[in-house]
């Protein structure tokens, strides 16, 4: 039904093993973390690099360059959802809906984790708030899809994107232990909500096509 790679998709994919690559492969891999991950608000603990606005886009694409699948995962879900978005929304409107998504998920890092946790928040990277932002979408715009949970247990995408994001509301309030942007994968979901409901009437004529005659 969708193409395989769409020219947005294929942009991001290319960008973000590039730059996993320079961290891996160069000794600069320190330097973008510094730079270009996103830093907590306010003053700097000791060993933190101050936030900076452009890290709002640039950390989501920097992933672990010690864990092969926090990059793996994200690629392979956003070359999973993302053609089925590019194709509903077109490659400009896309563009946009997936960097807006990243920014939300940023600001719910931003702003949520240090209201509810003393500790405050860490840095934050990878590309899970966009991609969160796609799966959303997928789930709106085409709910009776079967998506397979682990490859093996089909659901209507509607299903399991609720079920999702219940799981992550649920970790995110009693998980905050396990390193993970929890409310940054609910801030790219939110903003996927918001964008599908400004954009829903161009989003159902695209996937309705033009009126044929009778």
């Amino acid at each position: 039904m969708f193409p395989k790679v769409t020219p947005v998709v294929r942009a991001l994919l290319y960008v973000n093993f590039i730059v996993y690559a320079a961290q891996r492969l160069t000794g600069y891999g320190d330097a973008l973390l510094q730079y270009f991950a996103l830093w907590p608000l306010g003053t700097p603990a000791y060993g933190q690099a101050p936030f900076e606005p452009w890290q709002l886009v640039t950390y989501a694409f920097l992933h672990d360059p010690a864990n092969l699948m926090h990059i793996a995962s994200n690629m392979f879900a956003l070359w999973m959802f993302g053609p089925a978005a590019e194709w509903v929304l077109g490659s400009r409107r896309f563009g946009f809906y997936y960097l807006l998504c990243v920014i939300g998920a940023a600001l719910a890092e931003l702003l949520i984790v240090p209201a509810m946790y003393a500790q405050g928040g860490g840095v934050t990277i990878g590309a899970s708030g966009g991609v969160m932002g796609l799966l959303v979408l997928f789930g709106l715009v085409f709910p009776r899809q079967r998506i397979f949970l682990y490859f093996a247990i089909p659901m209507p995408a509607w299903i399991f994107v609720t079920l999702y994001g219940v799981f992550e509301l649920w970790l995110g309030v009693f998980g905050s232990s396990d390193s993970v942007a929890h409310f940054g994968h609910l801030g790219g979901m939110a903003t996927g909500v918001v964008l599908f409901l400004f954009w829903r009437n161009y989003i159902r004529g695209r996937v309705a096509g033009p009126a044929r005659p009778k």
